[in-house]
């Protein structure tokens, strides 16, 4: 069974490589994205299938939620390395964070017990990255069912990770110049509906003393 599916997935990239050969020698020569993409890494959602990228046109992230940590050079240095990547190597214009419906990671958050932990080595201390969210929720949307507020979740915490890339300075210093342009997104599987939208963060250009 395993074989099985390693020799679709290898017939799908010859057949790829086939109709494209002039794609995949230009991208021999470089990469330039317009777009850092964080997205889940949940087998049901693809970034590049959602929103059509081709090879090339995307810089990809994918974690569990989708969440993006706030600036911190030892404890998030995997995702610090590739926002870094993305802004000041690639000169990506766009970042994009992706949420979704039914995410088993936004459903690990805000099932934590407020005065307890659950049995984890990884994945509670990442989604707590968007405690916020979780919060705001629960206040907000204390008299919806508990699925409910899950999906108010789904899309708080995104923007929560708005909020984080922001704590990043070369982030922010290129939104201030308007070289970088920061957005949400939530994709919604089960009804096929896909939602893009900004914040305002009323950011001020940094002023030297």
């Amino acid at each position: 069974m395993a074989n099985d599916a390693y020799e679709d997935a290898i017939a799908g990239l010859t057949k790829l490589l086939r109709k494209n050969p002039d794609l995949y020698g230009a991208l021999a020569k470089g990469q330039s994205p317009k777009f850092l993409v964080f997205a889940c890494s949940d087998s049901r959602v693809c970034p590049s299938h959602i929103l059509n990228f081709q090879p090339g046109e995307a810089f990809m992230v994918r974690n569990i939620a989708n969440m993006v940590p706030p600036y911190d050079q030892k404890k998030y240095s995997g995702a610090g390395a590739a926002i870094e990547y993305a802004v000041l190597h690639l000169k990506v214009e766009n970042i994009v964070v992706i949420g979704h419906s039914c995410c088993g990671g936004i459903k690990g958050l805000m099932s934590i017990p407020d005065n307890g932990t659950t049995a984890s080595d990884f994945i509670e201390e990442w989604v707590k990255i968007c405690s916020s969210a979780k919060s705001k929720v629960k206040k907000e949307c204390n008299d919806l069912s508990f699925e409910e507020q899950c999906k108010n979740c789904e899309k708080e915490a995104v923007n929560v990770s708005l909020g984080n890339l922001l704590t990043y300075p070369f982030v922010r210093e290129s939104v201030v110049k308007n070289t970088l342009a920061l957005k949400g997104a939530h994709y919604d599987f089960v009804n096929g509906k896909f939602e893009l939208w900004d914040l305002d963060f009323n950011i001020l250009p940094s002023v030297s003393v």
